[in-house]
């Protein structure tokens, strides 16, 4: 038994999942193993960092001989960042958070298939008229960087405005009834990240691995002081789905006062970030954090999601009465 939609065949997938590009977590090395698991492996190249995407891009290429690819955020990097990643022949390039028209023609013109994340109508008309092979329609619940509307609304209404384009689900996702449902709402599949965070494979800190199998739902929540003290100008509506710590806890709803100490908080936080410090650092989670109980290996974790999901999907039938 096995799940087929337009994703599976587009990149002959065993499981209709996609590894999402979470800066700083997922390398290579993840990317790789989700791809050769039967998934789709995306590279977290963020901001475009050069040295750490030319380390990451060369593992996963030597490292898998399946579908693979990256995912930048398409605000904060330049012409010359999506150039680089291009020279590593990637399968599928993913652009988030901004006008993606403006790479799109260097994308496609290298054979690579365009996917595109969007938080709501009219960033999936943009999406379009880029030409997207896929588009991913992102719920607010999704871990890290994301918007205001909820994934159960939003995916059946992207999956309508931009058929026949496939739509992937994204957004709270993190077991096979997630994937089920996302498929029962139109999607082709689902892009999942904070699951992932949690695996042999990533290259977050081990302390942050732990923190998100003990986390509840109520423990994460959205915020902009991560990327004040990060020194990141995210443009609006995009705020960041992090688990709460003491430095959040601490500046949340006090970002002015944040910004006027703003030298002192950053050296601070720089601290944090050399020592692995999880009272001070970010750790981006979505609100599927309660599901998520153990760190694993991406194959396994592909495996126990995808069977489950076949589960679920066959088991809906008995709830179909044909009277």
């Amino acid at each position: 038994m096995a799940i087929r939609t337009l994703l599976t065949e587009m990149f002959d997938l065993q499981y209709p999942i996609v590894l999402a590009p979470m800066g700083g977590v997922p390398g290579g090395r993840l990317a790789a193993a989700v791809s050769n698991a039967g998934g789709l492996g995306l590279v977290g190249g963020g901001y475009g960092d050069h040295d750490v995407l030319k380390q990451e891009l060369s593992i996963v290429r030597e490292q898998t001989s399946r579908s693979w690819g990256v995912g930048l955020i398409t605000w904060a990097v330049e012409r010359d960042t999506v150039e680089l990643a291009l020279k590593y022949n990637p399968d599928v390039f993913l652009l988030s958070f901004g006008d993606p028209r403006e790479y799109a023609k260097m994308i496609k013109a290298q054979n690579c298939k365009l996917i595109c994340q969007v938080q709501d109508e009219e960033q999936a008309e943009l999406a379009m008229e880029a030409g997207a092979d896929l588009i991913v329609a992102q719920g607010t619940e999704a871990g890290g960087h994301g918007a205001a509307r909820a994934t159960l609304p939003l995916v059946p209404s992207i999956v309508d405005r931009v058929s026949p384009i496939p739509v992937l689900a994204a957004g709270g996702i993190v077991d096979g009834r997630g994937l089920a449902a996302s498929i029962m709402l139109g999607a082709a599949g689902a892009m999942i990240g904070t699951r992932f965070y949690a695996t042999e494979e990533s290259i977050g800190f081990e302390q942050a691995k732990e923190c998100i199998i003990s986390a509840k739902g109520n423990d994460v929540a959205r915020t902009t002081v991560f990327d004040i003290v990060r020194r990141l100008n995210w443009p609006p509506p995009f705020t960041g789905r992090a688990i709460r710590n003491e430095f959040f806890n601490h500046w949340d709803g006090r970002e002015n006062e944040l910004k006027a100490n703003e030298d002192k908080v950053v050296r601070e936080y720089q601290l944090g970030l050399q020592t692995g410090d999880i009272n001070t650092i970010h750790i981006f989670a979505g609100e599927g954090v309660s599901l998520i109980h153990c760190i694993d290996s991406a194959p396994n974790i592909l495996k126990a999601i995808g069977e489950e999901a076949e589960e679920s999907l066959s088991r809906g039938q008995q709830f179909v009465y044909k009277g």
